[in-house]
């Protein structure tokens, strides 16, 4: 959730570490700090808020000459955003940074409270500080070892040292990179961090210890060295860039088409190249948040169409559960980053089960990536905006793919080009409708001043209402909840208000008529009715109508109406759009 960049080398590390940590902001922004080293001295700045909090204050401030530091942005687990809190953490000779969660902090600060040593904040990092600074002698390693074996929880830190000119850097469960440049070397929790100055670095893994010194990078593992292959990102210097739009939010949701031609490429010219899911008896979806909603559109689309036995659940819950897998069961797990902590517990629970698991993640580097049996590479490219938008329509397509494939293969449907031609045609489709923007800006005017919006459809349209109610609430702030239309009446429509908008999907038309009858029930008390559909309704004044093509694609064209909907209330509301408030980009903690 945080977000964590060092550097060491030649250069002045002020300017380096804050534009760092701006691209790195999506990660948390309750509050920032940096710490510079030179000879003995390590000063620290904090700041609560974004980072241009922390960059006035150094702007403002007589900073010691350094080429040594460490930065921070955080997104708050333990005690709330203030300067106290921030990040770094010093504990006498130690100053470090962190992302993750000690879930044995409490009984740690105890015990170090007993041994007469009493912390300043209510983080569970400075714990991680006074530990390595209890064990710290003569030999930093070592005291960082001692400490390791004292956690329970994930983490990625980078450590100073007071008469160290070494930086160092270790993980487990959370992401942390080596970067690798000219007398120059990086960390960082994300590559986007310090693509401005390199384009190679070095993966971290489990509990491997980076020394890094201007001029070398040591890594080791159980005090034995360990040799690492240098990698390389094709990620744009420009890919974080905004190129012209108001919002990173904006410019992903019109990106869609591009990323989504260059996804489907190698699928439609040669289905083969998806897994064959054939070969399982069962099927498992395993994700979070808006992942979970491409789930459920998968498991709606392999049920309907491929007669696949599919069982979906959230990740935080699924790595709790007592499964009984069957012997032919495949794991999927879908993640924009490959890091959410939750998703890569799933994973290594099904691996420790011998079960096969198969990601469809964007993260080529990711530990999802790194270690799922098969993976599914998505092209969203960088996506910058915390609500994701480009990642999702890209996971709803891999999966409406599966399906189709799926079903040729057991011979239930016939094979031939229409559906594939269709999918080929979806890029031009999608940008036909972003390009009605005026559309959406006048839905958004009906809601904006809103409290309460609600979201229903039956079936797949039901999936797609949960993710049109997330994004809402996501970035406007507005109340929403989305609800399979047929349990209207089982409590929630006691809760319809004059004038309430209720969003009502309507694309599956072996069960319209039944969605047509919910929709009268919210009409009838009074709801202003906002209809998303494939076909033109008449005598209803609020209403989007899309391009109708195969059941496998029908959600691709509805989302990015909702993900526009979404926007443009946000952008009425003057929020923040890119950077809602209490969330972050990827979670990486439980």
């Amino acid at each position: 959730m945080c977000g964590i960049i060092g550097y060491i080398g030649k250069e002045s590390p002020v300017e380096i570490l804050i534009n760092g940590l701006k691209n790195l902001e999506y990660r948390g922004y309750d509050s920032a700090g940096i710490a510079l080293k030179n000879d003995d001295e390590i000063e620290v700045i904090k700041s609560v808020g974004k980072i241009k909090n922390l960059e006035e204050k150094v702007k403002n401030k007589e900073l010691i000459k350094s080429n040594l530091g460490i930065a921070h942005t955080r997104w708050a687990t333990h005690g709330k955003p203030s300067e106290k809190n921030a990040h770094p953490h010093t504990v006498g000779r130690v100053t470090l940074v962190h992302n993750g969660i000690i879930e044995n902090a409490q009984e740690l600060r105890d015990k170090l409270h007993q041994a007469g040593i009493n912390l300043q904040s209510e983080t569970d990092t400075e714990v991680i500080a006074a530990l390595i600074d209890k064990y710290y002698k003569d030999d930093e390693e070592e005291a960082i070892i001692k400490t390791l074996d004292q956690l329970k929880g994930s983490y990625a830190l980078g450590i100073l040292f007071e008469n160290s000119n070494s930086l160092y850097a270790v993980r487990k469960d959370s992401p942390l990179i080596v970067g690798l440049g000219e007398e120059e070397h990086f960390i960082a929790s994300d590559i986007a961090a310090i693509i401005d100055y390199t384009n190679k670095y070095l993966l971290l893994e489990e509990k491997e210890i980076a020394k890094i010194t201007k001029d070398e990078v040591v890594i080791t593992k159980d005090q034995k060295r360990v040799s690492k292959e240098i990698q390389t990102t094709n990620l744009e210097k420009d890919a974080k860039d905004k190129c012209g739009y108001d919002h990173y939010m904006l410019k992903e949701i019109m990106e869609e088409p591009v990323v989504l031609e260059k996804t489907f490429e190698p699928y439609l010219n040669n289905l083969d190249n998806l897994p064959d899911l054939t070969d399982y008896e069962e099927i498992h979806i395993v994700a979070c948040g808006s992942a979970m909603y491409a789930g459920m559109i998968g498991k709606t689309l392999l049920e309907e169409y491929a007669n696949t036995k599919v069982e979906i659940d959230v990740a935080s819950e699924y790595r709790y559960k007592n499964i009984i897998y069957d012997r032919k069961t495949l794991v999927i797990l879908i993640s924009q980053s490959g890091e959410t902590a939750d998703t890569i517990a799933a994973m290594r629970k099904a691996k420790e089960n011998n079960v096969k698991t198969l990601a469809i993640v964007n993260v080529k580097t990711s530990t999802i990536a790194r270690e799922s049996d098969s993976k599914i590479f998505i092209e969203a490219g960088p996506e910058i905006a915390v609500a994701t938008t480009k990642a999702y329509i890209l996971q709803v397509g891999i999966m409406a793919l599966l399906a189709y494939k799926t079903a040729l293969r057991k011979n239930l449907v016939k094979e031939n080009d229409k559906v594939l031609e269709e999918a080929k045609k979806l890029p031009r489709l999608i940008k036909e409708v972003l390009d009605r923007r005026d559309e959406f800006k006048k839905i958004a005017k009906e809601i904006y001043n809103k409290e309460d919006v609600f979201f229903i459809g039956r079936k797949i349209d039901y999936a797609t209402s949960l993710e049109g109610s997330l994004k809402l609430k996501e970035v406007s702030y507005i109340h929403s909840e989305a609800y399979q239309a047929g349990e209207l009446k089982h409590g929630t429509i006691s809760l319809i208000e004059e004038g309430m908008p209720v969003f009502s999907i309507v694309t599956d038309d072996s069960i319209k008529e039944k969605t047509v009858s919910n929709i009268e029930e919210v009409k009838s008390r009074g709801a202003k009715t906002i209809i998303i559909s494939n076909e033109s309704w008449e005598n209803q004044k609020l209403q989007i109508v899309v391009p109708k093509v195969s059941e496998y694609f029908q959600p691709i064209l509805i989302v990015p109406t909702l993900q526009l909907i979404a926007y443009e209330t946000a952008k009425l509301r003057g929020c923040d759009i890119d950077k809602p408030k209490n969330l972050a980009k990827s979670v990486t903690v439980e």
